[in-house]
């Protein structure tokens, strides 16, 4: 019998394609690796999984699912509430053209925004070189020694300078020292670390910096009103005093100005976005961070690094102290765990793309313009608030001269649909690439200006830096290396792309399995409003009412997550998972203060725990104390009640990942939450695995006062080859007053900003948005089942060949598995390093490797990963096992098989020797697969050693190339 028509239509209506594109596994091929694992449903396998005392007692309440059409048609709602109007305000944000060629071949391309951050630097070459030339861009612009592969923003990039300064310094005091001209959001962002670091901020007139018993500085050049100005003499000063000296600059401005490092700055930072990167109302953007070379070893960040492989040829790699807060946990200098790679990668193509004699003419131009703005302001008896100037004027508007007040005239210009920046008595004005000459006769009119633009640009012409003092004229040169002076044509840019692009492994190649990395589908629809100018043309301190669509869009965002966490309130702000657990410490030891309990200040760590929890604990003055865990990687419940009987007077926190880092749902979760609060601590639960919680159980429901929530895992943001990341943080109603605040719109007045934007990477929430719309409810939840089959189903492949670590009570695991290499590299010789690196001929990326346990492998497939995948993955390492065993038997000698050589690379395939005991074939095609779409690794395994003994973190010099 058929169906009524209107039922017919109801059913077809419901249809959500998108979760089904979404998921991996069809039905048919879940009930496949149902059977398999011996579970007789999927909600039985979640019962066997999820321990019922932690389980919702009812679905999530979120809204019905979007078909991808209605998702992005909702979306542009949202985005045509923001109003795109001309913007001069400057404060370190600026219009810029992103070239096409890099918008569509690196922002829009899943090659680059899939891939992860390249640990595994044999698979990761094009990346690795992107970031060196990241690297060698800001070493020649700020004329410094060193650079690292970016930060999150220039205002927490000045945080981590302020630390830095102590590190390398020898003054005791406690005090750093901001001048008067920094940006305000910087400042605020300082205030915050050095509060909660034991340090006092002093804000004063440059000129005074020198007197100061302080052990650093933080100087802007030019100041955030545009003043230029040279520092030599006061840094020397300074230094003189033992005072280390920090100088936040602009890239654009150090193609004329004489750069910061000639100036004799110690470290120097800033932000990269006007280099190609839309200001997104305030991100994401690449901040940098350039230093001495005797301080290369207490730079926080990522550095990328010149080694060689095995063949002792030219191969690029992250150096050691990238990952210092795993190593040394609660003694790192800095929790920064996700860089900026992406945005770091499209503003080092840009320099590619123009060179610097490209660079130049920009700030030639920028800085043209802004000499006829003031040419013509001063001429009409304006005056400006100093005379030396690159791209940025302030005037004086309510002087007896000034014919109008500074109000009515700010308001005269939000009439013609253009932002100044407006301070107390004077407006701002910043110009950058997009500004045009009919911008400039539009302020002219704004302003009562009666000059022709054209005669003011003949007569600035005949001195063209007049405005720019003359120690500070830039002499020296920069990017001279081959790469900035090849690629200048749309021919040889795009060539240049592809050909990096090909070195590196993507999702666009085939599963990445990291554990507790979560590389999951980025969706396509997902994707595409980021680049949507009503999205991306937002300056982060428009009024309000001009991004009238982004607070309605965090709202919006803000309610779901509540909704899928059981928290009561969210701040977006923090933009790294690192900046969000900092966020969350900060937000518990502001309500012990309120409450009389400032001296609360010791945070318990399980053993398991991620790395950058001890970083961030230590970041915010606590002190860590670690807890057992019992040999099923549960939390020792009787060392976690003795430990917080011996600390109770003074327990602040617990941190907790969920499911534990060791890939089980522990059982006694909730008793952990109770005996903490019964001490008077307050818990923190890292959202680093939320993607096995969310529909089926939640950090608030779970008990946790506090988590931050990696969107770019759980909630589809893609990793962009090490970053962007975001780490916003939900919380329990008591925390919510103790969230980050933010100066508003560029006036003083800030409540513990972490990020210099009040909703930190604003332009990739979009993103996250779309996911849960078009998930909804059923999907969401189905998401988190299928990660947990998907999961239990390569456990359960791979168990009889290697040793699986733990499991839960009913011998499943949670979203991921550790298996253990420890005993067979006894019985084999063969590390978990070689079967990472073996796996890269079979066309994988390795799992994570010797974390949380040394010496194991822990996999993670996702939700998105189908079964042939997994089978594929599953085929791989049973063949590597096998490998292994010939290795044992004595088939293949120890030093020399295709595991200790691996990965093998084309250059192999074509080498006239072949000294190995094993064939080409099974070299560099070991299975069906590779030899239907092999993926080539492109240089041998590299030397970590040697690099590290060796640190060169520049690009090669031309005497290279002509060698």
């Amino acid at each position: 019998m058929t169906q009524p028509h209107s039922q017919l239509l109801t059913d077809l209506g419901t249809q959500n394609e998108f979760v089904a594109r979404h998921n991996g596994p069809n039905k048919s091929d879940q009930q496949k690796m149902l059977d398999m694992i011996n579970a007789t449903s999927l909600e039985s396998l979640i019962d066997e999984t999820v321990p019922a005392q932690i389980r919702l007692e009812k679905p999530m309440s979120l809204a019905a699912p979007q078909s991808e059409y209605d998702m992005l048609v909702t979306l542009k709602q949202f985005a045509n509430q923001n109003q795109i109007k001309r913007t001069f305000i400057g404060q370190g944000y600026y219009n810029t053209f992103t070239p096409n060629v890099i918008l569509r071949n690196v922002l829009e391309n899943p090659g680059w925004y899939t891939a992860y951050t390249p640990y595994q630097p044999e698979i990761s070459q094009g990346r690795l070189e992107a970031l060196l030339n990241y690297q060698q861009m800001v070493m020649d612009l700020t004329g410094m020694d060193i650079a690292n592969a970016s930060l999150l923003d220039e205002a927490t990039a000045a945080g981590e300078a302020m630390t830095l300064c102590k590190r390398a310094g020898k003054s005791k005091s406690k005090v750093f020292f901001v001048a008067d001209d920094v940006h305000p959001q910087t400042l605020e962002v300082v205030k915050t670390r050095a509060e909660f670091i034991g340090f006092e901020v002093m804000v004063g007139a440059l000129e005074t910096l020198a007197e100061q018993d302080v052990f650093g500085a933080l100087v802007q050049y030019p100041g955030t009103t545009g003043e230029v100005r040279d520092l030599t003499d006061i840094i020397s000063a300074a230094q003189a005093n033992k005072i280390v000296v920090t100088v936040a600059t602009d890239l654009l401005a150090s193609a004329l100005l004489k750069p910061a490092g000639e100036m004799g700055a110690d470290v120097v930072i800033g932000s990269a976005q006007r280099f190609g990167v839309p200001m997104g109302y305030g991100g994401p953007h690449a901040a940098f961070m350039a230093t001495r070379e005797k301080h290369k070893r207490t730079m926080p960040g990522r550095v990328i690094g010149v080694s060689i492989d095995t063949k002792g040829n030219q191969a690029l790699r992250m150096a050691m102290q990238t990952r210092e807060q795993h190593i040394r946990r609660e003694k790192a200098t800095s929790n920064i765990c996700t860089a900026q790679a992406l945005l770091a990668n499209m503003a080092s193509f840009y320099a590619v793309y123009h060179g610097a004699e490209g660079l130049r003419t920009i700030a030639r131009r920028t800085h043209h313009l802004t000499a006829i703005l003031a040419a013509g302001l001063t001429k009409s008896g304006y005056e400006l608030a100093h005379n030396s100037f690159f791209d940025t004027i302030t005037i004086n508007t309510n002087t007896p001269n000034s014919g109008d007040n500074t109000t009515s005239l700010f308001n005269k210009a939000q009439q013609a649909d253009i932002n100044l920046r407006k301070l107390e008595n004077q407006l701002g004005v910043s110009i950058d690439e997009t500004t045009t000459t009919t911008d400039i006769q539009d302020l002219f009119a704004i302003f009562g200006v009666d000059e022709d633009v054209n005669a003011l640009s003949t007569e600035i012409s005949n001195n063209e830096f007049a405005a720019i003092p003359q120690s500070c004229r830039r002499e020296s040169k920069y990017l001279t290396h081959p790469v900035f002076n090849t690629h200048h044509s749309e021919t040889q840019m795009m060539r240049y792309l592809k050909k990096l692009e090909n070195k590196d492994f993507s999702l666009t190649h085939g599963m990445i399995p990291l554990g507790s990395c979560t590389m999951k589908l980025n969706a396509a629809a997902e994707m595409i409003p980021v680049t949507w100018p009503e999205f991306g043309s937002i300056h982060p301190f428009a009024p309000l009412e001009q991004a009238a669509g982004y607070t309605a869009l965090a709202k919006d965002l803000k309610e779901k997550l509540c909704e899928i966490t059981g928290y009561d309130d969210f701040s977006l702000q923090p933009n790294s998972g690192a900046s969000g657990e900092y966020a969350g410490l900060i937000a518990i030891q502001r309500y012990h203060a309120s409450r009389g309990e400032g001296h609360r200040n010791v945070c318990l760590i399980p053993s398991s725990a991620h790395g950058t929890n001890p970083a961030t604990a230590s970041m915010v003055s606590m002190k860590v104390v670690v807890t057992k865990c019992d040999e099923d990687g549960n939390i020792d419940m009787a060392d976690l009640a003795a430990k917080i009987e011996k600390h109770r007077d003074n327990l602040a926190s617990i941190m907790i990942t969920y499911p534990s880092t060791h890939g089980v749902y522990e059982e006694q979760v909730k008793e952990v939450c109770e005996m903490v609060h019964e001490a008077g601590g307050q818990v923190y639960l890292d959202g680093a695995n939320m993607n096995a919680q969310v529909g089926l159980t939640s950090p608030g429901f779970i008990g946790s006062d506090v988590s931050h929530l990696n969107l770019h895992k759980t909630f589809c943001i893609p990793h962009g080859g090490g970053g962007p990341g975001m780490g916003p943080i939900g919380v329990k109603s008591h925390l919510a007053p103790f969230l980050p605040g933010h100066i508003e719109n560029g006036v003083e007045g800030s409540d513990y900003a972490v990020s210099a934007a009040d909703l930190g990477s604003a332009s990739i929430l979009p993103i996250s948005w779309a996911y849960i719309a078009m998930m909804g409810e059923p999907g969401l939840t189905d998401a988190t089942k299928v990660a947990i089959l998907n999961a239990n189903y390569v456990m359960e492949r791979l168990r009889p060949h290697y040793p699986v670590l733990y499991r839960g009570t009913n011998g499943r695991v949670a979203h991921e598995c550790i298996i253990d290499i420890r005993p067979l590299k006894e019985e084999t010789g063969i590390s978990e390093e070689d079967i990472a690196k073996r796996l890269m001929d079979y066309g994988f990326h390795a799992p994570t490797m010797s974390f949380p346990v040394a010496g194991t492998l822990m996999v993670e497939p996702t939700e998105s990963e189908d079964l042939e995948e997994l089978n594929r993955f599953c085929e791989a390492m049973i063949a590597i096992r096998e490998e292994m065993a010939a290795v044992k038997n004595g088939e293949w000698p120890l030093d020399n098989n295709p595991l200790v050589n691996a990965p093998h690379t084309q250059a192999d395939l074509m080498s006239v020797e072949w000294d190995h005991p094993y064939s080409r074939e099974l070299a560099c095609f070991p299975s069906n697969a590779a030899k239907d779409a092999k993926y080539w690794p492109t240089v041998n395994r590299v030397d970590n050693v040697y690099g590290d003994r060796n640190l060169i973190c520049s690009c090669p010099s031309i005497d290279n190339y002509e060698d």
